[in-house]
């Protein structure tokens, strides 16, 4: 092992600038991920934080009879996905909306009466708020006879969804393709130190050296250039997050930064890509010079 840590500084500095264009690509590739995975991690906690207000109101007919709908009220209340449900009269609907509408005077200045009808607001369980619970508590809420409408905002919930799919998805596209990038320089760098040392090599392999003895430096030199760009790229990813939450967010609604855990697998995942780039890159070319 001393030996293949030897090797692999010295290789090090026989190529410094292949070495440290594979480390930069590397880095690169992760530092874009790490970019939209601070963006993907917001996104999930800020659905978080709207799925835990997802409310579903359900709004009922000027007829509905008060035993009725105190017994629908217990029923909805029963069902798994829901947490609370609170009925709210039409006169407390018009304060409410006299008091968070300021604009509600000025529509209904000329209108006689109140025009606004009761409503069950049934609250959602935070681990019951996803779009086919909401989706079934209110086909339930619909079917009782005295609804006359139910509402829930399906339309920005589903946008919600679908823009952290794309956000996870441009992750994953974009970090590939940097990856495979990155893997192919040092791969590169590999076969050239390869092909350097051939002669050497092939003496080595004369006097009994095996083929893990003489892959063994160039695993290290992958895996040590990998954790340069997994580093990299955690620093810079680090520097953009301050400076964006600093000089966009106040103090109280900053960015959050990501899970440690992620920032865990991002630096063994640069490792680990540099360390399987050399093995190809090893394997391969270690039979041409058989």
């Amino acid at each position: 092992m001393a030996y293949a840590v030897r090797e692999a500084v010295t290789a090090f500095r026989r190529a410094p600038m292949l070495t440290g264009l594979s480390a930069m690509m590397i880095a690169l590739s992760l530092f874009l991920v790490g970019l939209f995975a601070v963006v993907a991690h917001n996104i999930r906690e800020a659905l978080r934080t709207v799925e835990s207000r997802v409310e579903v109101v359900a709004y009922l007919r000027d007829d509905a009879a008060p035993n009725e709908v105190n017994a629908a009220r217990t029923e909805i209340a029963s069902f798994p996905e829901v947490r609370e449900v609170r009925y709210v009269s039409r006169e407390q609907a018009l304060q409410e909306a006299r008091s968070e509408l300021p604009e509600f005077h000025s529509v209904f200045a000329g209108t006689e009466g109140n025009p606004l009808p009761a409503s069950l607001e049934i609250s959602l369980r935070t681990d019951q708020s996803g779009t086919e619970a909401v989706d079934a508590v209110a086909e339930r809420a619909r079917a009782f006879p005295f609804v006359e409408d139910v509402l829930y905002g399906r339309d920005w919930l589903d946008k919600l969804y679908l823009l952290r799919r794309v956000a996870a998805a441009t992750t994953l596209v974009l970090g590939a393709a940097f990856a495979i990038v990155a893997a192919l320089i040092i791969g590169a760098a590999v076969r050239m130190a390869i092909y350097a040392r051939r002669d050497e090599i092939a003496i080595m392999r004369l006097v009994g050296a095996t083929d893990g003895f003489v892959r063994r430096p160039f695993l290290l030199e992958g895996l040590a250039t990998g954790l340069i760009g997994g580093l990299l790229a955690l620093a810079a990813t680090w520097a953009v997050y301050l400076l964006i939450s600093r000089s966009l967010f106040d103090s109280d609604s900053g960015l959050e930064w990501m899970p440690e855990m992620w920032v865990v697998a991002g630096i063994l995942a640069g490792a680990t890509l540099g360390c399987l780039a050399s093995a190809f890159a090893v394997r391969r070319h270690l039979r041409e010079i058989h």
